[in-house]
């Protein structure tokens, strides 16, 4: 299996090749990300001498994040994959942050969403239990046992109540253990339908806070 790894939802994009482990890989700094991305896949299969067609799969990390990175991975990654007729999988940030702690117990994943609010995953193991935008103290109420992990200084200083622990921010080379697990699934992410992961509020929660908040007091 050969895989093309993409994650640019985060502080600093990256990029990566890969087999049984990553062969190759180039970081993107900063915001660079929409003018460094398609080239820097040009560098990589260069010196790997791989072309598209060798590829099994085309894996990006499609959020939660930054919103312009965001967009930026999936839509190389969907017209890299459309031009190819190589699979698209779709992986969340949020599962690579819960990956980053080890084991199989259940883990509270959470980035940093603005505003004082925060992107949170459930995990247990690989398996997605729920994802969502939550306040400070939703995010409270929703941590019961398992451990909280993130990867952001400002996150553990908003939550050290949690005691979270902090890992290293994902790249894309860390996609590939969701990659290889989704190939030999068969499940693949339709390219014209898959979306940008933003965990958005729905209408229905926007509306209710207030009403919610007016009601405490």
């Amino acid at each position: 299996m050969r895989f093309l790894l993409i994650h640019t939802a985060g502080a600093e994009g990256s990029v990566a090749l890969a087999d049984e482990a990553v062969v190759a890989t180039e970081v993107l700094p900063g915001r660079s990300s929409s003018e460094q991305l398609v080239p820097a896949v040009r560098r990589l299969m260069d010196t790997t001498g791989w072309a598209l067609g060798d590829l099994t799969a085309i894996a990006v990390v499609h959020g939660p994040g930054s919103f312009t990175g965001v967009r930026v991975g999936l839509s190389a990654a969907k017209g890299l994959s459309e031009a190819s007729g190589v699979p698209l999988i779709a992986v969340s940030r949020l599962a690579l942050v819960a990956a980053a702690a080890g084991g199989s117990e259940v883990v509270h994943a959470v980035l940093d969403a603005g505003r004082g609010e925060f992107y949170y995953g459930q995990y247990a193991g690989q398996r997605c239990v729920r994802e969502a935008l939550l306040s400070g103290d939703e995010v409270r109420a929703a941590v019961v046992g398992g451990m909280v992990v993130v990867c952001e200084v400002k996150v553990v200083e908003a939550l050290i109540d949690l005691n979270p622990q902090l890992v290293t921010e994902p790249s894309a080379g860390d996609a590939l253990p969701f990659a290889v697990e989704r190939v030999r699934a068969g499940e693949f992410d339709d390219t014209a339908l898959v979306d940008a992961n933003y965990l958005r509020r729905t209408d229905a929660e926007i509306f209710a806070k207030p009403r919610m908040e007016s009601s405490a007091r």
